[in-house]
């Protein structure tokens, strides 16, 4: 019986399933461990070390609710260069794009309001939907990942107030290319609906340009952040931009919940501009090649081309919490495809890791199919 003081939304709220593979992870002396999605290269030196010099120059305070000026005012230029045609855009600097989504939500999302979202979706969403009190409904992508537009258009009612787009895509590495993001931008358009556009991994797109819906659309709301780019995932540095209106009543949120992001990282973030991720964008490129070449002949995928993730199908029969199971027998940790989805008939796989992990999972992902297909 759950305890009388609890809020009744909780109810509606599961722990994430993540977190319960990495508690797994605390328990294996020696995991091969494909399951978090964190970059395995360290922080680069000029951004640690503007960091340490913040904090030793006492920017330890609060900081405007907005960010720091220097900052914003690089978002601001970033954005301008990016989208010229949208010039009453605004930007603020948030705690994480974590943050950012949940500021967007409770600002855009009565209760019983829709919230349309691609299936597989990043873990987060259903639950900061209907921590707003909204309602998700899913699009379903399978089995190649792909936004169809009827499937879009099928989703929409009369209830829908949010569509919610991420790409490249969290848990799939799928990238929508031009043709895809037109059609959601549109479809968002024609029925007056909020587009919010989740970029976090915008950095990692190995086979095509990243192309966002803001392009195509000026009423999208887009959240992005540094975490995945530069490895600073416990900085909690995220930004969004969009309308003015959007973006001054998540602004007044912010306020009176996170107050600001923190203030000397968002110093030691300014150092990103000297750094040239290029390098470490292209070692992804080439673990995600070592992912595709050493399981695609037995575990169905299609290729993904952004992120850093792969979603792979499971042997007929098998459920992604009983694979999760077995593969723990054997020191590997994925994440159950039902995490991420209404099916269960997948595995996430994170190769945010050392070549040496990458190929010792491929060994033991490759023991375990072969096993299941002789049962």
């Amino acid at each position: 019986m759950p305890h009388p003081w609890i809020a009744q939304r909780m109810s509606r709220i599961d722990s994430s399933g993540i977190r319960r593979v990495f508690d797994l992870a605390a328990q294996l002396t020696d995991p091969v461990n494909l399951s978090i999605g964190q970059p395995d290269f360290p922080v680069p030196e000029p951004i640690k070390q503007a960091a340490v010099e913040a904090i030793r120059q006492d920017r330890n305070g609060y900081s405007v609710t907005q960010g720091i000026a220097p900052l914003l005012e690089r978002l601001r230029e970033q954005v301008a260069r990016e989208y010229p045609q949208h010039a009453d855009r605004q930007v603020f600097v948030t705690s994480g794009t974590s943050g950012a989504l949940l500021l967007a939500l409770m600002v855009l999302v009565d209760p019983g309001d829709e919230v349309v979202v691609m299936d597989p979706y990043f873990v987060m969403y259903p639950a900061l939907v209907s921590l707003a009190g909204g309602k998700v409904v899913l699009v379903d992508t399978y089995p190649d990942f792909r936004l169809r537009p009827e499937r879009l258009q099928a989703a929409i009612t009369p209830r829908t107030k949010v569509i919610l787009f991420n790409s490249p895509c969290n848990p799939t590495g799928h990238v929508a290319d031009e043709e895809e993001v037109q059609a959601v931008a549109q479809l968002a358009r024609e029925h007056g609906l909020a587009l919010i556009s989740d970029e976090i991994y915008r950095q990692f797109c190995y086979d095509q340009p990243f192309v966002s819906p803001a392009r195509f659309y000026e009423q999208t709301l887009v959240v992005d952040g540094y975490s995945k780019a530069y490895a600073v995932t416990g900085w909690r540095l995220g930004f969004a931009h969009g309308p003015s209106e959007v973006i001054q009543e998540m602004l007044k949120l912010q306020q009176y919940s996170f107050v600001c992001a923190p203030h000397p990282l968002q110093w030691g973030i300014l150092a990103a501009e000297q750094v040239d991720m290029s390098p470490q964008v292209e070692a992804y490129r080439r673990k995600r090649d070592l992912i595709h070449q050493g399981l695609a002949d037995l575990y169905p995928m299609p290729k993904p081309q952004g992120a850093f993730y792969a979603f792979v199908q499971l042997p007929p029969g098998t459920t992604g919490q009983q694979f999760v199971e077995e593969a723990v027998k054997e020191q590997l940790l994925v994440i159950p495809g039902g995490i991420f989805s209404s099916r269960d008939t997948h595995i996430r796989i994170s190769y945010a890791a050392s070549d040496e992990t990458i190929r010792r999972g491929i060994d033991i992902l490759r023991r375990l199919h072969r096993r299941l297909a002789a049962t």
